[in-house]
């Protein structure tokens, strides 16, 4: 849904957008490939790839990527990195798209990082993206002027949901579900802050209708 948002919120910016999708041997990747799919098409994407770092299911750790792992029952009060946070997920993510950004001459990466998710996720707070900016600065051939947009970073899941409105973004079409790839479990970290996001804007989720 953040992605998706942030997508809207790039067409609105001015941008033709270029879709990345990232597998790295989440639970729910064929699921997530699909919104991804059905999202570029509502955009009228021409550009989109699929970069596969599943490697990150090799190292392990993380309940979305090793299946031996229980996903567990949302804690949305818990200060601690949760067992669904994938080490240093985001850096990897950003290096495929800085790949592909230098190759197109793009001087944008749009992430619909939030830090309302930072309490578990390091990699979704500002101050991660800033710092990536400077190692994009030294890690480019000169010339290259590639900036981390992250327009949801400050705003809570109900602002989310609220602008996405405001932008005609396609929430039916998104998936958050960290288990599920069918019904949402309306049990995990991502279903309930989605759910709570929903609730609070007073609006019913379109994907459970």
């Amino acid at each position: 849904m953040d992605s998706c948002v942030t997508a809207a919120i790039a067409k609105t910016d001015g941008y033709t957008p270029v879709f990345l999708h990232i597998n790295y041997a989440q639970q729910t990747e064929s699921r997530e490939l699909v919104a991804f799919n059905k999202i570029a098409n509502h955009y009228q994407v021409d550009q989109k790839i699929v970069v596969n770092i599943s490697h990150l299911a090799d190292i392990g750790v993380s309940c979305l990527t090793d299946k031996s792992l229980e996903v567990p029952n949302a804690d949305l009060e818990s200060d601690e990195i949760p067992i669904s946070y994938v080490p240093f997920r985001n850096a990897n993510i950003l290096a495929a798209a800085t790949s592909w950004a230098e190759v197109l001459g793009a001087k944008t990466i749009y992430v619909g990082a939030v830090e309302e998710d930072s309490s578990g996720y390091p990699d979704c707070r500002r101050s991660f993206f800033d710092a990536f900016e400077k190692t994009i600065d030294t890690g480019t051939k000169p010339g290259t002027q590639i900036k981390i947009i992250t327009p949801l970073i400050n705003l809570s899941k109900k602002e989310i949901v609220k602008k996405g409105i405001v932008l005609n973004a396609p929430l039916h079409l998104t998936w958050s579900c960290y288990k599920n790839e069918d019904v949402p479990c309306g049990e995990c970290d991502s279903c309930a802050l989605r759910a709570r996001g929903f609730e609070q804007a007073g609006v019913q989720d379109p994907i459970l209708n």
